[in-house]
């Protein structure tokens, strides 16, 4: 008689070990695609293509923008705030945000910043949430000069 697979609910709980310390926080691989502000929008878009050409899961990119918001989010956000927030939290597409509201978006793999205008603090606060948010790749589109400028280094 073969052996019986067993099912998770068959499977004993795990006991927890004795702690250790903190696993260290991981940092996200960190790519500059220099691009001026008018041409940011478009150099994440080439950004996006090309990470899902390579089989990245659309679910796994958020992208943040400076400036103009991305002219998905202007058409998701006429439907109204909670069907746009519904699609962030169903997290099975790439999700696009403004700067200004990003702080409410989750972490993902993946995160593209289009560095396309707006005041230099959108730039940091954006640059800054999208290096917490981005669990493995951070992709930033924009003068590097400015970017530089305000990171305080070098990308």
């Amino acid at each position: 008689m073969p052996p019986v697979q067993r099912t998770p609910r068959d499977v004993a709980p795990a006991k927890p070990g004795p702690s250790g310390p903190a696993a260290p926080a991981v940092t996200p691989q960190i790519q500059l695609i220099p691009a001026s502000a008018e041409g940011a929008l478009d150099a994440a878009e080439e950004s996006v293509d090309l990470l899902l050409e390579s089989g990245r899961a659309p679910g796994d990119v958020l992208v943040i923008t400076t400036g103009a918001q991305h002219p998905w989010a202007e058409h998701e956000l006429s439907f109204g705030e909670a069907s746009y927030w519904a699609q962030h939290d169903a997290g099975d597409d790439v999700f696009y945000t403004d700067a200004a509201i990003a702080s409410r978006a989750a972490s993902r793999p993946v995160v593209v910043v289009a560095v396309n205008g707006g005041p230099t603090s959108a730039a940091a606060s954006a640059l800054s949430l999208a290096h917490s948010r981005a669990a493995a790749l951070l992709i930033v589109c924009g003068d590097p000069q400015q970017i530089n400028a305000v990171l305080g280094a070098g990308v």
